[in-house]
Formats: structure tokens, sequence, C-alpha cells
């Protein structure tokens, strides 16, 4: 089933994605696809949150690295691992293999990865889609679990 969102703030982008991020479990790979500047990363931030990452205001974008990863604070609450990947710099599936992607997207953490249409073939066919258009300066439609 796919549910649209327009979010009219990146506050409201990161509200939808901790919404989203709420019902996600350990092993989920979620795809996120859009254009540069669509609410990708923003997103992310919420799903940091929902997942108990202490300074989820400090996600960023991994372009330069492939993929961060983000540990849940202490305490209270949701506490899963956040696996962050970007491949808007890819090269190649190669390149993607030199980070284990495969032991994040099969672990106990949550792996969410942006620019995912760039690779189709190494997405899990059991996937979350979350596709991004950028609106305006300040909306966003973010649509949850289409097709990639």
């Amino acid at each position: 089933m796919m549910t649209k969102h327009i979010t009219n703030s990146p506050e409201e982008t990161i509200e939808t994605g901790f919404r989203f991020g709420k019902s996600l479990k350990p092993g989920t790979v979620v795809a996120l696809v859009g254009n540069l500047g669509s609410g990708k990363t923003v997103f992310t931030k919420g799903i940091a949150r929902a997942l108990g990452v202490k300074d989820y205001d400090y996600v960023n974008s991994p372009s330069f690295v492939i993929m961060k990863e983000y540990m849940p604070r202490r305490g209270k609450g949701k506490k899963i691992p956040l696996y962050h990947f970007d491949l808007y710099r890819l090269n190649s599936t190669a390149d993607l293999e030199t980070v284990g992607y495969e032991e994040y997207f099969y672990s106990k953490g949550v792996s969410v990865v942006e620019w995912a249409d760039r690779v189709p073939d190494v997405i899990p066919e059991k996937h979350e889609l979350v596709s991004f258009k950028y609106l305006s300066k300040t909306r966003r439609e973010i649509k949850i679990n289409g097709n990639l």
C-alpha cells in the first residue's frame, strides 16, 4: 500500500521520517529515491530519531564515504543502529562491495540507502521504498512503498 505525504518544511519532513521510522524493525532496508535536494537526508534524520540515535540532527549525507553508522543512545526507547548509505558518487556495484554492504543489509540494524535506484540489483527484494519529489523551496512530496 502506497501512502503520499506533502511536507511544507524540513521539520515536517523529519517528522514524517520519524513516524515512518517508528515502524522499522532490525534488518529492514529502506530504499530512498529522488533528485538532489528532494529531502532524502532530512527524512533520514527523522528515521534516526525514531531509532534512538542521540544526535540525529547531525545525520548528514555520507556522499564521500558511501556509508555512515549511527548507534542508538542508551536508555529507554527503541535502540536500533542506523546504517546510512549514499550511492550518489558510486561508480559501480564493486564500490559498494568494498564497504561490505550485505553485512549491514542483513544485520540487526536498519539500512537506509539514498540513490537506491543507481544499483537496484543489490537492493533486497523485500525492502521499503520511499520516493521524493521537490515541489518548491520548502514543499516536498514523499511517497512511501512504491516500486523501485
